[in-house]
């Protein structure tokens, strides 16, 4: 069974968004001390076909001949590299003859500035050409896994609380049980910040706190490392990482910072999620290949310049500008060429990234359990993975206010195996310590922990007493929870 991600409407919405947003060119300049990046070129031009049909697949359809190109401007150099070399040939001959003393200096000379003319203009064209393969190299998404269904539909893949939602449930919004408790604020924000902005007050605000708590303590327990990233990145280093998330409505997604003058002016965005400074802190790094793989966790602000347009879609706090998200993120050794691909189904020629994707799967799967939160696990299919990602498994809850749209389910996870598409933007590498081959591009793997804003929407809805009017608490929340409280009741009650 395969269930529908989206309506036939919204796919079609979707497609053509996509279609407009990736042909729009980067609206910056790398500085000289960005990453310079090493893309591989000589693949894409032995399968040209191999990245026509990805970009199809995938919804990039205006770089489905970026590969073909590619291979057109190389056969071009290599033709012109023979002529390069007798112009070069003959500019010995004629420097040796006026060593020499030869007779005709001065038609050797006209001769040769000639040839010197020649020779940088090919230069120029060469410099022009690899700029070019460089920038369409650049545009094209990292190719899908084996695993990945081509096409719109995800594949079910599982579910988490029992195989179907409770159905023992008011339907209540998040909206209006946040009103009726005093913990959320959605009025106020839209006076201060505008639509698509939020104060958690009282109880949200420390459930906010505790789910952070939370979510770290289960990571920590498997030895994830926590680290706090900083909130603004350079434009460079989220272009690097692929960012380029899209809403169905052609929105920009990236909040741009205005700066100060510079010498390079090097331009700053808002992270719209900690992946992007998590993948370029190792940037111009080479690791130890006995240190990987190196798991990074941490909580970050994370800012979505799109917020959708209104509706019940992206109702109160399902689709926000800004929100608290614990971030998971690792460095892997990449496979050696002996190794089994992605997507193979045999556990014993897993990669080292694809048993760390494993691992954060698992780490979603006991948090949203011990939530108490009924979910269903996604093979998430071509059409739906951003441009980095070569697999993606999402996890979404179940939302009773939700039922209209896609049954209920919404996004609150997913997590992405990047293979070495970042890291040979952000020239992050492994110092491989056997066989020839002495060093190599890492792998990276990425995965939501905590979505604090949709995970506390769940847990408002899935949690809501109508007789009490009060909402439970998780259990394995309340120990980060002032009086380790059990219930969140309305203020006239809450002594009771």
């Amino acid at each position: 069974m395969k269930p529908p991600f989206v309506c036939a409407s919204c796919r079609r919405a979707l497609r053509s968004s996509i279609v407009r947003n990736v042909s729009i060119k980067k609206s910056y300049t790398r500085p000289s001390f960005a990453p310079k990046p090493t893309l591989n070129l000589k693949h894409i031009r032995q399968n040209p076909g191999l990245y026509e049909q990805n970009c199809v697949d995938r919804n990039y359809a205006p770089y489905a001949r970026n590969g073909w190109r590619i291979l057109e401007l190389h056969e071009k150099l290599v033709a012109r590299q023979r002529e390069v070399v007798e112009l070069r040939q003959r500019n010995n001959v004629i420097s040796k003859e006026l060593k020499g003393g030869a007779g005709g200096k001065t038609a050797l000379v006209e001769e040769a500035k000639a040839l010197k003319g020649r020779l940088a203009e090919y230069e120029k064209h060469e410099k022009d050409a690899q700029e070019e393969m460089e920038q369409l190299a650049l545009e094209l998404p990292n190719l899908s896994s084996l695993s990945t269904p081509t096409g719109e539909h995800p594949e079910l893949l599982g579910h988490i609380n029992g195989d179907a939602p409770p159905a023992n449930h008011s339907g209540k919004s998040h909206v209006e049980i946040g009103r009726e408790l005093d913990i959320l604020d959605f009025e106020a924000s839209a006076i201060t910040s505008g639509w698509g902005w939020y104060f958690l007050k009282n109880e949200a605000a420390l459930l906010e706190q505790a789910l952070i708590q939370y979510a770290l303590s289960v990571a920590m327990r498997r030895g994830w490392q926590v680290m706090t990233p900083p909130s603004l990145v350079y434009s460079h280093i989220a272009s690097a990482c692929g960012f380029m998330p899209r809403d169905q409505n052609g929105e920009t997604q990236i909040y741009s910072i205005g700066q100060q003058e510079g010498a390079e002016k090097a331009s700053l965005v808002l992270a719209g999620t900690a992946e992007i400074p998590f993948a370029g802190s190792q940037a111009n790094k080479t690791l130890s290949e006995s240190d990987l793989p190196l798991k990074a966790i941490g909580p970050s602000r994370s800012y979505r310049a799109e917020a959708g347009a209104r509706g019940v879609d992206t109702k109160g706090l399902y689709r926000v500008h800004e929100f608290t998200k614990v971030e998971m993120f690792a460095w892997a050794t990449p496979p050696t060429p002996d190794s089994g691909g992605f997507g193979d189904g045999d556990e014993a020629q897993q990669t080292q990234a694809e048993l760390v994707f494993d691992e954060m799967i698992s780490l979603q799967k006991e948090i949203l359990s011990s939530l108490g939160l009924h979910a269903r696990i996604l093979e998430m299919p071509t059409t739906d993975l951003g441009a980095s990602a070569t697999r993606k498994i999402d996890i979404e809850a179940f939302f009773p206010s939700r039922t209209s749209i896609d049954d209920g389910y919404g996004e609150v996870t997913s997590a992405s195996i990047c293979t070495d598409y970042q890291a040979r933007r952000l020239n992050t590498k492994v110092r491989l310590e056997k066989g020839d081959v002495k060093s190599a591009f890492t792998h990276t793997v990425n995965g939501t922990a905590m979505a604090v804003p949709r995970v506390l929407a769940a847990l408002l809805e899935n949690g809501w007493e109508e007789k009490t009017r009060s909402v439970r608490v998780p259990e394995v929340l309340r120990r980060w929870m002032p009086g380790e409280i059990e219930r969140i009741r309305p203020k006239a009650r809450r002594g009771g």
